[in-house]
């Protein structure tokens, strides 16, 4: 059974003390960190990374004035990094794919060791569907990490080649959302109200009035059940790329709950949201952590080879998603069963008519 090597680390860890741990998991290879910007723990993640001299830092990001502000504040503080700017809009397909061609084309970038999903959006406050015809939160949150992620897996193929079994991997910046939501199958884009969804598939009302949200049974749009719904995705994805690649090529995909900090992600609340969260917070219902202790749980599941121990043998898939640095055990069973993974694989499929098999 997988368990974390340092019971230590907790909710106050840093990102960097994490990664001065790890150090040898990080130097001399190449990482690819998606929403980086310098208010995000994108940002404060690659930080983390670059203090251990990896040969090569691929900074991906919607915009590219905001990759190249952060490669120059990178680059003051560790000069001597090959950092590479990613320009990707993850909620287009298109886009993802133009991206992913850019990787699969650099000649001097032949592997890829690790890759950490961290960018996202929240709360957007209309029922968006993107070009695509998906809603925005699912396109992008999850849909766009998975699809850049299995476009450019040959160079993670390639660089499991020559790193020991489980050190290749793949993380994805979830949240709290596994602990209190599931996939909703039978409506993704929101068309239907939500009191004529299957009950299973029906949001958690205690969770989405503590946020201020009220007459739930007659809205079919809640927006944090939109990003919640996503972030269950980002679970069970790497549940299924586990299934394909680890025994295999001993690739191994986690997700994180990375907590709660204070960035620019929550900014389409309405002041009304933002004042219930407000509420939490002095109720202790959840702390606020620095930006360095919001990349920490992402470097543990990136670095940590204990929990390569023991993959694939929980039918709850234990070890497959963390919280505070620490495997957590919160997820509801339906956010971490593999027979739920695999019909998202198959849905992903589908949605961008491509299927995967390495």
């Amino acid at each position: 059974m997988a368990a974390t090597t340092h019971t230590k680390f907790n909710a106050n860890t840093e990102g960097l003390d994490v990664a001065k741990e790890f150090a040898s998991g990080i130097h001399g290879k190449t990482v690819l960190v998606t929403g980086v910007n310098r208010g995000g723990i994108g940002f404060s993640t690659s930080q983390a990374l670059a203090s251990q001299s990896p040969a090569h830092l691929i900074i991906a990001g919607r915009s590219p004035s905001k990759i190249q502000e952060c490669i120059e504040a990178l680059q003051a503080e560790f000069p001597d990094v090959d950092y590479r700017g990613l320009h990707v809009d993850l909620s287009t397909q298109q886009s993802v794919r133009d991206a992913a061609a850019e990787v699969m084309a650099w000649t001097d970038v032949p592997m890829i060791d690790i890759v950490i999903n961290s960018a996202g959006v929240m709360g957007i406050q209309e029922r968006t569907l993107t070009s695509d015809g998906i809603e925005m939160h699912f396109a992008t949150n999850h849909l766009g990490h998975w699809l850049l992620t299995c476009l450019i897996m040959p160079k993670l193929i390639k660089a499991a080649e020559y790193n020991p079994k489980g050190a290749t991997r793949v993380v994805s910046v979830s949240s709290a959302s596994p602990t209190v939501s599931a996939m909703r199958w039978s409506d993704i884009n929101f068309d239907r109200k939500n009191s004529d969804i299957p009950k299973e598939e029906q949001p958690d009302q205690e969770w989405l009035q503590a946020w201020g949200y009220r007459d739930l049974g007659n809205q079919s749009y809640i927006p944090l059940d939109g990003y919640d719904r996503s972030k269950v995705a980002n679970v069970l994805s790497g549940i299924g790329a586990n299934k394909r690649l680890f025994n295999k090529y001993g690739i191994l995909s986690l997700a994180v709950h990375p907590g709660i900090i204070g960035t620019e992600l929550g900014r389409n609340f309405p002041p009304e949201t933002l004042e219930a969260v407000k509420v939490m917070n002095e109720q202790g219902i959840f702390t606020r952590k620095t930006l360095g202790a919001g990349a920490s749980t992402s470097m543990v599941a990136a670095l940590d080879p204990n929990l390569a121990e023991g993959v694939g043998n929980d039918k709850m898939n234990w070890g497959s998603y963390l919280e505070d640095c620490q495997i957590s055990n919160q997820a509801r069973p339906l956010a971490v069963s593999s027979e739920e993974a695999e019909k998202l694989w198959e849905l992903s499929e589908k949605l961008v008519g491509q299927t995967f098999s390495w």
